[in-house]
Parts: structure tokens; C-alpha cells; sequence
């Protein structure tokens, strides 16, 4: 088996033995982690890595994030065609091709340079089109194009930043780790309706810090 068939068959049991193994049956999320080439959002050398079952370093103290957590997000937001998406967090861009490969436009935000500017070149290279990028503090949304259908962060804060929910439409949904320590967080859903803003606890995880305004 060649090396790139070899990585197309890892991809294949991440999906059927990580994600929908451990309960993930969102159908959309299931086609779109078994279509995207993960390990393209990794440097080549770490290729072998990409599927499996942990966080990559892609450098600067940044992480993509275990498949299983990245299909749970996805799946908690129940996204749907044609959904806005912010995202914070761009990373590798990797859960911003997630989420386009499900058919929603995605605005992702990154405050590392180097990072915004390898996801910039990479996600038009593969194909996604429907993403938009830009380089700021995350924290502070993408008040010009909001209200966003669905949020996501993809990074750990303090608390849930002000500036976000203002920018979440009703009804929407808003996917972020918090934690008042540091490594010690909660996944947190947030679902704005009828004017009302409630929010779910959906355990434990551990994400790299939320840096900005309104993080750490």
C-alpha cells in the first residue's frame, strides 16, 4: 500500500473508530472529517500523525485539535447549508475546511500571523473558496460581518467574550472551552432564542489559551 493510500485508509477508521465510534452520528460531519485531507493541514513530517487520536503541533504553541474534539464541535453546532460561521481560532484551517465541506460560509479569525498566512495560501489551494480570513484578536469577533448563524472557538478563555454573543444571531449557537484556570476548562454551548441567551455544559477538555481582549 502506497504511502497516500495508507493515509486515505487512516482517514477512513479515524472516522468510523474515533468519531462515529464515540457517538457522533451527525451524517454531514461523519462526510466532510472522511473527505477533508487532514493530514495536509499538518507539516509533511508529522503526515503520519494526522489521524491519530490526539492534538498535531502546528507550531507557534498551537495545536490542531484531536478529530474526535473537532467533530463534536462541528456536530454541536448543527450546522446547516449556507450557515454564517465564525470561527476563532483559524489555526491550520482545518476546522474551517470542516465546516465549508458541510456547505457553510466561514469567517476565521487568527492573531499568529505565520498561521493566518499558511491558511490563507492553503485552504484556496484545496479548494475552499467560502473562507474568509483575517488577521486580528479573535476575542473581538468580526463586528463588519456580523450576526453569524454559529460561533466557534477554538481556544480556552477566562469566560465567554461579550463581543461574541453581541454578535451571535437569535437563534444561534456559540461553541467555546472556558475555564478560570488555565488547562482546566469546560465545553461550553451557548444557545441564543427569543431574545434569551442559555448556556450547556458539556464536560471537561483542554484547549491552548484564548489570547486578546477578552481572554487570557
Amino acid at each position: 500500500m502506497s504511502f497516500f493510500r495508507d493515509l486515505d485508509h487512516r482517514r477512513q477508521r479515524m472516522v468510523t473508530e474515533q468519531i462515529r465510534g464515540r457517538g457522533i452520528t451527525d451524517e454531514r460531519v461523519l462526510a466532510a472529517m472522511a473527505a477533508v485531507p487532514r493530514h495536509l493541514f499538518v507539516e509533511e513530517a508529522l503526515a503520519s500523525q494526522a489521524y491519530e487520536d490526539h492534538p498535531v503541533p502546528i507550531g507557534h504553541g498551537q495545536t490542531l485539535s484531536q478529530p474526535y474534539m473537532v467533530a463534536l464541535m462541528s456536530a454541536l453546532l448543527e450546522v446547516q447549508p449556507k450557515d454564517r460561521i465564525l470561527e476563532i481560532g483559524t489555526g491550520s484551517g482545518y476546522q474551517a475546511a470542516i465546516l465549508a465541506a458541510m456547505g457553510a460560509e466561514v469567517f476565521t479569525v487568527e492573531r499568529l500571523k505565520p498561521l493566518y498566512q499558511s491558511a490563507k495560501e492553503r485552504l484556496p489551494a484545496l479548494g475552499f473558496q467560502q473562507i474568509h480570513l483575517r488577521l486580528a484578536d479573535g476575542t473581538l469577533g468580526w463586528p463588519e460581518a456580523a450576526p453569524f448563524d454559529k460561533i466557534i472557538v477554538t481556544a480556552g478563555g477566562p469566560a465567554i467574550p461579550v463581543p461574541l454573543v453581541d454578535q451571535l444571531a437569535d437563534p444561534g449557537f456559540l461553541v467555546i472551552p472556558v475555564g478560570r484556570e488555565r488547562r482546566e476548562q469546560r465545553l461550553i454551548r451557548l444557545v441564543k432564542r427569543g431574545g434569551e441567551a442559555k448556556t450547556e455544559d458539556l464536560g471537561a477538555v483542554v484547549f491552548v489559551d484564548l489570547v486578546g481582549a477578552h481572554g487570557w
